[in-house]
């Protein structure tokens, strides 16, 4: 198990910096290793042009998109076309772009169904495709997961002073309350079942949160997650500051 303490910090110059390194070392990653590769994504503006990235040369010519799967952190309980949706910004930014099969994308589903009900749907999709109904900390769900880091030390959706933060059974949680639209989250456990898990933080408005992720301020929820295999942290000067 790692910890906000020991996590691996790279200091990029701005967030265009930041992104290019990313992309190298998702890159890096999956190029070396064997078989099927798994992500799981981040929302929100700081990853959206990491994934442009990936979409364009020499990304594009060189990922292993056909056997890379893509799987989504969190998601807003809003339609897949809402200016608010994680699914779309992907989709705009990356999966229209690349050649990727629709077979390899695993949306959450966010229609027609209750916020519970899409939690238990995505739930079942998780285990089918890691072929278990437990986890086993040998064998992660994902190669890297990918995370931001709001203000107040929020990561997916794992929000101050909510309930899903004690989950530790469920694979998937429904959030309501917390913002104005519901969302759907990946718990701790499933979030810490990953490979590589990188944190990607870019501008002032994060510097005090990163600083405290730093100190292990665990009144953070980010600063609870502990994943199975290597921790980063990605950062543009701008982010990290002072920070040592």
């Amino acid at each position: 198990m790692t910890n906000p303490s020991v996590a691996r910090l790279e200091i990029l110059s701005d967030a265009e910096s930041l992104a290019r390194r990313v992309a190298d070392w998702m890159l890096e990653v999956a190029t070396t290793k064997d078989g099927t590769f798994s992500v799981s994504l981040s929302g929100g503006s700081t990853p959206r042009r990491l994934y442009q990235l990936l979409a364009g040369s020499p990304y594009r010519n060189n990922f292993p998109w056909s056997r890379t799967h893509w799987f989504w952190g969190d998601e807003r309980f809003v339609s897949h076309d809402d200016r608010l949706s994680n699914y779309r910004m992907v989709r705009e930014a990356l999966l229209s772009r690349a050649p990727i099969s629709a077979t390899n994308i695993h949306p959450i589903p966010t229609e027609g169904v209750t916020p519970d009900e899409a939690a238990s749907a995505y739930e079942r999709e998780l285990k089918s495709f890691y072929g278990a109904e437990r986890l086993d900390p040998a064998r992660p769900l994902f190669d890297v997961t990918l995370l931001g880091l709001g203000p107040d030390g929020h990561t997916a959706s794992l929000f101050p002073n909510t309930a899903v933060l004690a989950e530790r059974d469920r694979w998937v949680a429904a959030v309501v309350g917390a913002k104005s639209e519901a969302r759907i989250t990946l718990t701790y456990p499933t979030l810490e079942s990953s490979r590589n898990a990188a944190f990607l933080v870019a501008g002032e408005e994060k510097r005090a949160a990163l600083a405290r992720l730093r100190g292990r301020d665990d009144s953070l929820p980010a600063v609870r997650l502990h994943p199975t295999g290597a921790l980063w942290i990605f950062g543009d000067a701008a982010a990290v500051g002072a920070v040592s």
